[in-house]
């Protein structure tokens, strides 16, 4: 009996030369070989500490955060403010509508003309019934079919006509009556020439066009504003006759690369997110069931919006096979120790992970029969000083502890290390030696 434990030190010294003895893995604070390594412990306190370093997830690609729902779900004409947005997105393409002809006025149904006569002479007697006779102005609006109805006069027809034909028109008129045709002519009110503005603005609703032309940049600040959107994600689409086309937002506020834009009678602008291309068609459509545009126009908005669609799903596919393929550059953290999967974490596109994320999600937990829940590390290098290395110390012995692996957010790079319990370290010394021991006395009964 005396002679067991000495045959049993003198096995372990000479499995040990051999390099059976198991070496467990720790992490040890100080100056060591791999750097100097600074022990830190997890608390509500340093969380913030932990936290603070600053990071940008990586954002998927613009096309790939685009909506695409059925159309029958496309009813919402105003957009939801957007926020919380992870990243700026791919620089947005610019689609500029051809520019609008220049052309003067001309009177449309709706417009309001002002006719208006001398104060003194017997022109206002001979008008008698044409003018009130407290008033040498009058107002008059163009009616559906095109005319105003002068009384004494009759109807003239003046839609389609710039002011001075519409003068020369009059004046036939008068002559036609036998009244001395000493009158003068001007708009007083436009509204036949007019654009909708809907989406991320103060006052929604319809503008009108006047004698001087309107530009979009105008016509958003007269429709209050964009609001609820952030600068760097806004769109501003407009639908013309049928086809779609579109402009950045900062690129309207700063006018850089483009010239104004001009607006034509007609035109529906749409503000909001460079995704919302679901929503942006859902305004325009609301616009077409208005009578705003024709039903030749409807089905070309409705088959380049499909086509939109049909785009931003071929580039999603091919997004996904290159992440397949290791194509696409990812941000990785490591998981090491007695953990049931020894593996690297993929860090998420447009958002932070948390410890809680790669230890339940990719590694499979930390209660196991092998791991020291009161021994969870983050191993994270120093960004201006690789030789440093904070060990962030997260004690779960008490579960409670748990909820700050649901706080603490990941770096790339960083590496999570679960320690062995004690009882697993002599487990893996004793399966080392008794197995080399075992063949060690076979061999010599063999012998």
């Amino acid at each position: 009996m005396r002679m067991a434990p000495i045959l049993i030190a003198a096995m372990a010294v000479a499995l040990s030369a051999c390099g059976v003895i198991y070496n467990k893995s720790a992490v040890v604070a100080g100056k060591t070989p791999q750097g100097e390594v600074e022990l830190r412990e997890i608390t509500p306190q340093s969380l913030r500490a932990a936290n603070a370093e600053p990071y940008t997830p990586r954002p998927l690609p613009a096309y790939f955060s685009q909506t695409a729902q059925a159309r029958q779900d496309l009813r919402a004409a105003a957009p939801a403010p957007i926020v919380d947005r992870p990243a700026r997105p791919a620089r947005l393409a610019t689609i500029l509508p051809p520019p609008v002809p220049a052309q003067s006025y001309r009177i449309g149904v709706g417009d309001v003309v002002m006719l208006a006569t001398p104060k003194s002479g017997g022109t206002v007697e001979q008008l008698a019934g044409l003018l009130a006779a407290q008033s040498t102005r009058q107002g008059y609006t163009v009616q559906d079919d095109g005319t105003i109805s002068v009384p004494g006069i009759g109807r003239a027809r003046i839609a389609g006509q710039t002011v001075e034909e519409a003068e020369a028109t009059l004046f036939r008129h008068f002559l036609d009556k036998n009244i001395d045709p000493n009158f003068s002519l001007e708009l007083s009110e436009f509204r036949s020439r007019k654009v909708t503005v809907g989406g991320a603005v103060g006052a929604p609703g319809v503008i009108t066009i006047g004698l001087s032309p309107l530009y979009l940049d105008e016509a958003l600040a007269e429709a209050g504003g964009v609001r609820d959107v952030d600068p760097a994600y806004a769109l501003v689409r407009l639908h013309r006759e049928g086809t779609l086309y579109q402009v950045p937002l900062e690129q309207i506020q700063s006018r850089a690369g483009a010239e104004r834009v001009q607006l034509a009678p007609g035109d529906s602008v749409f503000v909001g997110s460079g995704y919302d291309l679901d929503k942006a068609a859902a305004y325009f459509e609301q616009q077409l069931k208005l009578g705003t545009y024709r039903e030749g126009q409807a089905r070309m908005l409705a088959a380049q919006v499909e086509m939109r669609r049909a785009e931003l799903s071929d580039q999603r596919e091919s997004f996904a096979a290159r992440l397949d393929l290791g194509a696409e550059r990812r941000d990785h953290v490591y998981l090491a120790g007695e953990l049931p999967k020894q593996s690297r974490y993929a860090l998420p596109f447009g958002q932070r992970a948390m410890l809680a994320d790669a230890l339940f999600d990719e590694a499979g937990g930390v209660f196991t029969q092998l791991a020291d829940p009161r021994q969870i590390y983050v191993l994270r290098a120093a960004r201006t000083a690789p030789d440093r290395v904070t060990a962030w110390h997260l004690d779960t012995g008490n579960a409670a502890g748990l909820l700050l692996a649901t706080r603490f957010e990941l770096r790339p790079d960083d590496v999570v290390f679960v320690a062995a319990q004690p009882v697993t370290h002599w487990s893996n010394v004793v399966n080392a030696l008794v197995p080399r021991a075992l063949s060690g006395s076979i061999s010599k009964s063999a012998d």
